[in-house]
């Protein structure tokens, strides 16, 4: 019958593993004590824990929680990093303190689901860290809004320059447009002006023959000389 307490502490490892954000495995063959603990303390601030495991409860462990591909990585002495925060923070940690402590070997581990061998538990270390891959987005974000601001801008002050331009140049043919009906209307009194003169020169002529022909109403018949002799 399985003892409890190991029932115990294989579910805890299997708790540990599945809420970590990532977990590399390590040899620490030769690690002293007081290395081993400026090593939980360096690990911790970047919210991970380094614990030394034994062989058979990690296995079980990975078993319960479906990580079977990690077994291969425990062999020997073995000490598992629990990630809680940033993976490539806490593998640049790892990768430091095995250049600082040669005795610590750095196996292989998973990440966001991956298994991942030492080589690439190495590289990971090499990639920038979530703060400053969220700065450059952040700054890559920040240049692109104020590249669109500035193109909105662009495009505002040119849409008014033409607005300005063809406001200049309407009222100059309204002025145009404004002219032809004054142009008109003083043409029109000179050709009625020019019309009278015409008018009253064929009107006189006929002054004369009226007053001829009322003179000649007017005055008295003269007497044939005929007939005066015949009368006498």
């Amino acid at each position: 019958m399985p003892n409890p307490t190991k029932i115990d502490k294989v579910r805890e490892l299997s708790e540990r593993l599945t809420a970590a954000e990532a977990a590399v495995f390590a040899g620490y063959r030769g690690l002293t004590v007081h290395d081993a603990g400026d090593l939980r303390s360096t690990l911790a601030e970047v919210d991970t824990r380094f614990a030394v495991v034994k062989n058979t409860l990690a296995r079980l462990a990975l078993k319960e929680a479906g990580l079977d591909g990690l077994e291969p990585f425990v062999d020997g002495p073995t000490a598992i990093a629990f990630v809680g925060g940033d993976p490539v923070t806490a593998a640049k940690r790892l990768l430091d303190a095995s250049r600082r402590y040669p005795v610590l070997e750095l196996k292989g581990g998973f990440a966001e689901g991956r298994v991942l061998s030492a080589e690439q538990v190495r590289a990971l270390a090499t990639l920038e860290s979530r703060e400053v891959m969220l700065a450059k987005f952040a700054g890559l974000a920040k240049s692109q809004m104020a590249r669109a601001a500035w193109m909105l801008q662009s495009l505002q002050a040119k849409f008014l320059s033409l607005l300005e331009a063809y406001r200049e140049k309407f009222p100059a043919e309204e002025a145009d447009t404004q002219e032809s009906p004054e142009a008109l209307s003083e043409e029109e009194p000179t050709a009625a002006a020019e019309e009278e003169p015409a008018a009253a020169a064929e009107a006189e002529p006929a002054a004369p023959e009226t007053e001829a022909a009322d003179a000649a109403e007017e005055a008295p018949s003269e007497p044939i000389d005929g007939e005066e002799e015949g009368g006498s």
